[in-house]
């Protein structure tokens, strides 16, 4: 890859009229007051207007892993069920991921790309409840920051098919190599600063840029702005390494890092058991996310 293409992409990102806009959705739902019956009632309608995204969240409420006792046949029997701060989440993770998805998607494959956002998320999951609670973070910032780590891949989709598809050929044909390694060599942004420079001309939360910018090197300090979910998120990413999505992640994780989140290394084993448990329902459930 020339270095002409470098500075091409670089200029594409920085210049924000190549990035797409926040979809008038996404930006209906974030502004909701959740904490007040209109708002709920807001949400629950606003979703229903959309049949892709009602299928979604209804088909993750049939799934196992929420425990349902009977089959979820509505957007509000499914708030009941994950709860709607839960149910604000997806809904703004699908309606993005949607929206970058408009273009071909060439050799990215979008499905796999939710399945793996979906069981990251799901492992982020597994970890706060495995951890003390007063350390742990909110449940609808850990299903946002799971479904939205990886957009950068789409974003590079957007505005450059030809080098995600580079990208892609490179991330298959190397299956164990760390991505940041196969993204220095290729792109002048890795993908984790991609998303990050998306969610900055959105202006999401300084938290979630700073997820979507860390994931892959928690130890930065300038990670400290999303703790403890970027740390979270590196840990999930490493439970599930290539899960959905041709992108190795090293997968050891030191007894230190298991206790910085309050974690007894011993329970290591059976929270990666877990884990994989769910990411394999994950799996299954697949067809809800179509």
């Amino acid at each position: 890859m020339s270095e002409g293409n470098k500075v091409d992409l670089k200029f594409a990102i920085k210049g924000v009229e190549a990035l797409p806009a926040m979809p008038g959705v996404v930006q209906r739902i974030l502004a909701l007051p959740l904490d007040t019956e209109e708002g709920e009632r807001s949400l629950l309608a606003l979703i229903g207007t959309d049949p892709q995204m009602s299928a979604r969240i209804i088909g993750l409420s049939n799934t196992p892993m929420f425990g349902s006792s009977r089959k979820v046949t509505s957007v509000s029997d499914a708030a009941m069920l994950l709860g709607i701060t839960r149910v604000k989440s997806v809904a703004v993770g699908i309606a993005v991921m949607s929206t970058l998805s408009q273009t071909p998607a060439g050799k990215l494959k979008t499905q796999d790309l939710w399945l793996h956002s979906m069981g990251v998320a799901l492992a982020m999951r597994v970890l706060t409840r495995a951890m003390p609670v007063r350390m742990r973070p909110l449940d609808d910032e850990v299903f946002l920051t799971g479904l939205l780590h990886d957009i950068g891949y789409l974003v590079l989709n957007y505005i450059n098919p030809s080098l995600s598809d580079e990208l892609q050929d490179r991330l298959k044909s190397a299956p164990e190599t760390p991505v940041q390694e196969i993204e220095a060599g290729l792109l002048e942004y890795g993908h984790a600063e991609i998303g990050a420079q998306l969610a900055t001309h959105w202006d999401l939360p300084e938290s979630v840029i700073a997820v979507l910018r860390f994931h892959h090197k928690p130890q930065d300090v300038a990670a400290a702005a999303g703790h403890p979910l970027v740390g979270l998120l590196s840990l999930a990413e490493r439970l599930l390494p290539a899960f959905g999505i041709s992108e190795f992640v090293p997968p050891a994780i030191s007894d230190e890092e298991w206790l910085a989140f309050g974690i007894d290394p011993a329970r290591a084993e059976g929270i990666a058991a877990s884990v994989l448990e769910q990411a394999e329902q994950a799996k299954k459930m697949a067809s809800a996310f179509g």
